[in-house]
């Protein structure tokens, strides 16, 4: 699956369902790791989508004259 189409919150799903079959036991080695593959490529999405979503806030600040500005998000 090309995950550059993926939707955030799919992609945050998946991400979840991962960890859980993880998180079990009785995963066996190799279905654990191709998940970790997995998982791994999903988070680099997730991180991708927030930081995209981040640099489009905008913040706006009241002037002492009453009127709003807008600035670009700074963490």
């Amino acid at each position: 699956m090309d995950n550059r189409n993926i939707k955030f919150e799919t992609a945050l799903s998946e991400l979840e369902k991962i960890i859980e079959k993880l998180e079990s036991s009785d995963t066996p080695l190799d279905e654990a790791l191709k998940l970790y593959e997995k998982g791994i490529s999903l988070v680099r999405v997730c991180s991708s989508r927030l930081d995209s979503a981040e640099q489009k806030i905008k913040l706006l600040r009241q002037n002492k004259d009453g009127s709003m500005d807008e600035t670009e998000f700074k963490s």
